[in-house]
C-alpha cells in the first residue's frame, strides 16, 4: 500500500501524519509542488515486458507528461533481489542529494522509497505499483530500495545525460526509516 509520512526533521521517530489513500497523498505532496499520480495500463504488462512493450502501455500517460513538463527522454529500469550489485546500487542514492532536473518515476511492478526534506519537514513517501512521483529539480531528497529490491519502473528526463546526483553533505537520511524488502509470497 502506498504511504505518505511526515516528520518533523527533528523528530525522525514519530511522523506527525501519515496518509495512506492516494488522494491524501497526492493532496499533501501537492501543498509543497511535488507530483504523485496513479497510472493504469493500457494494455496488460507480462512479467519480462521489454522496455518498448512497457511503454507502449503507459504511452498516454508518458505523452501528456512529457507535453506539460518538457520531458525529452524515456526508459525503463528493473533490479530484482539477485542483482549482484543491489547493495551498491542502493548505497548510491541513500545520502541526501539533488538534481539540476526533476527526478520522475513511475512504478510499473514493486516499490521504492523517496524521501524528501523540504524545509523543516521529511516527506517519506512508499511508492507501490500504479504511482508516479514527481520530484521537483533542486529539492533535497534520497531513495531506498531496500536490502531486497524489486521494482521496475519508467523515468522520464529533460536531458538524460545531465542526471546527477549532487550530494548536500548532510547526515540527515541516516536518522529516517529505511525501506523494508516487500513481503513476498510463500
Amino acid at each position: 500500500m502506498s504511504r505518505l509520512r511526515i516528520f518533523d526533521a527533528e523528530q525522525p521517530q514519530n511522523p506527525s501524519s501519515v496518509h495512506e489513500d492516494h488522494a491524501s497523498i497526492s493532496r499533501e505532496l501537492g501543498k509543497v509542488g511535488v507530483r504523485f499520480e496513479q497510472w493504469e495500463a493500457s494494455q496488460p504488462v507480462a512479467p519480462g515486458a521489454s522496455q518498448d512493450q512497457v511503454i507502449a502501455a503507459y504511452r498516454q500517460d508518458i505523452d501528456r507528461l512529457m507535453a506539460e513538463e518538457g520531458y525529452q527522454a524515456v526508459d525503463v529500469i528493473s533490479l530484482t533481489p539477485d542483482h549482484p550489485d543491489r547493495a551498491a546500487l542502493r548505497q548510491k542514492f541513500l545520502n541526501e542529494h539533488t538534481h539540476s532536473e526533476d527526478e520522475v518515476r513511475f512504478f510499473v511492478a514493486g516499490a521504492g522509497q523517496f524521501t524528501l526534506h523540504i524545509q523543516d519537514k521529511v516527506y517519506d513517501v512508499l511508492c507501490e505499483q500504479g504511482d508516479l512521483i514527481g520530484v521537483p529539480d533542486g529539492t533535497r531528497h534520497w531513495f531506498d530500495m531496500s536490502e531486497a529490491p524489486y521494482f521496475v519502473a519508467i523515468r522520464l528526463f529533460t536531458n538524460k545525460e545531465g542526471w546527477v546526483a549532487n550530494f548536500t553533505g548532510s547526515d540527515i537520511a541516516e536518522r529516517f526509516p529505511r525501506m523494508k524488502p516487500l513481503a513476498t509470497a510463500a
